[in-house]
């Protein structure tokens, strides 16, 4: 990430032009698409984790946004090399270890390993783990593996883990704008509405949150929400009062917008087939393509 020597608790460091451009993966033949497929999976991974950890949504976007510096940029780590779903247990353990809700090692690694081996439906995480959860086959995660991995984390962020997130933004704006609390039956749903924006760009191919700052998301979740709501804003340019110019904010509602296609068009083309999560299936997954594209 650029650095920022005026970050504030209300910024995060963001993404430069070059390192949005390619990335190590790219670089070592991961097809850009396959990549996306398996950062996207491997957010949902953290996502499904937190929730069985009763983890609150704070510590799990947090972990994400980690996850997806770690992975961009040509200075980043590839696919290549780094199994993804280690990654994302290493993010989700190093964001929840500082904070109120910190998780044990075992805990996590008991319930990483177990969604890795079942691979549920992570459109409906479950409650709980099944009671009997089938072993765990292929290339489980352990303790030893989980501090080296936390460590080579935060060793290529430069030990930059800070991330503020839109969440509190969002409540404030609403205040602001007088849609909170609701002034009629058509607003009620307005915030949760966009709660949802916001947390649905955690998963964006864009990479909304290392692209743009966290007042920027808010204001675009609020737009958006109330367009689909029907919900009638000021008829001024109200944005520009959070700072967010209407070129920014445009880019921003398109992302947002098209976050439901391209996750379903994620589920069509992975359909019946497992996203590679390991660095050995990766390669495996990059082999076949290439001997298909060859009629071999």
């Amino acid at each position: 990430m650029a650095p920022q020597p005026h970050l504030t608790h209300l910024t995060n460091p963001l993404a430069t032009p070059q390192q949005l451009e390619t990335s190590a993966s790219q670089l070592d033949g991961i097809p850009a698409d396959l990549e996306s497929s398996v950062q996207y999976e491997t957010a949902r991974l953290v996502q499904a984790a937190g929730i069985l950890l009763r983890l609150p949504q704070e510590i799990i976007a947090q972990a994400i946004v980690i996850l997806t510096r770690f992975w961009t940029g040509p200075d980043g780590e590839g696919l290549w090399d780094v199994n993804a779903k280690d990654a994302a247990a290493a993010a989700l353990y190093l964001t929840a270890k500082p904070s109120a809700t910190p998780v044990s090692p075992k805990s996590l690694l008991s319930v990483f390993n177990n969604l890795t081996a079942t691979r549920p439906d992570f459109t409906k995480p479950p409650d709980k783990l099944p009671p009997n959860s089938p072993p765990v086959t292929s290339q489980p995660l352990t303790l030893a593996h989980l501090f080296t991995m936390e460590s080579f984390l935060l060793t290529c962020l430069n030990y930059q883990t800070h991330v503020s997130l839109p969440h509190p933004l969002l409540i404030t704006y609403l205040q602001t704008l007088s849609l909170l609390p609701p002034p009629s039956p058509s607003a009620a749903k307005l915030p949760h509405r966009a709660l949802a924006h916001i947390d649905s760009a955690l998963f964006s191919p864009q990479k909304l949150y290392l692209t743009h700052q966290p007042n920027a998301l808010a204001v675009a979740a609020i737009y958006l929400a109330a367009r689909e709501l029907g919900v009638k804003l000021p008829e001024v340019e109200w944005w520009e009062v959070f700072d967010v110019g209407r070129e920014e904010l445009g880019f921003v509602v398109v992302g947002m917008r098209s976050m439901e296609g391209w996750a379903e068009g994620e589920r069509e083309v992975w359909k019946g087939r497992r996203v590679p999560l390991t660095a050995e299936e990766v390669r495996r997954q990059v082999e076949r393509r290439w001997m298909l594209e060859n009629g071999e």
